[in-house]
């Protein structure tokens, strides 16, 4: 699949184009691509529930997590499959990225394809802290399936 990716707010800079691609053998999910027009630094990086952005991150829903489990980093077992942690913006506000995933699917009944990928304006505290921010950056979604 591929997400086309626009800010949510009309003055909003941010733009890319992020491939989601699996390996049927292996059951890992490559997410490769770029997002520009960000703030440098680290930024929260999220499947969300649902693909409606209408009304940016609050109709996005909370993270994907079929299996409810809770909040955590990549790496843990106890995560939400949407959990992606964070991606790095340089100096020039551009981050590239490259993830590789067992969790989320584009087959089944958790398949992420028509879902929202969230950039967050802050960095993810990957479940290490008191509480989780759900507030950011929206970035709209739209799957290309072919």
């Amino acid at each position: 699949g591929v997400a086309l990716i626009s800010g949510g707010a009309a003055d909003s800079a941010v733009a890319g184009a992020l491939h989601f691609v699996q390996d049927p053998s292996s059951g890992y999910t490559e997410v490769r691509g770029r997002v520009s027009g960000l703030a440098p630094g680290l930024h929260g990086f999220h499947i969300h529930a649902f693909g409606d952005t209408t009304n940016g991150c609050n109709s996005t829903g909370p993270h994907f997590n079929p299996h409810n489990k809770s909040h955590g980093a990549p790496v843990d077992d106890e995560r939400h499959v949407g959990d992606l942690g964070n991606i790095q913006a340089n100096k020039d506000g551009v981050a590239e990225i490259f993830i590789k995933d067992l969790q989320i699917s584009l087959r089944g009944p958790h398949s992420i394809l028509g879902r929202a990928v969230v950039v967050h304006a802050d960095s993810d505290d990957l479940g290490k802290g008191k509480h989780f921010n759900l507030t950011g950056r929206f970035l709209q979604l739209n799957q290309d399936h072919g």
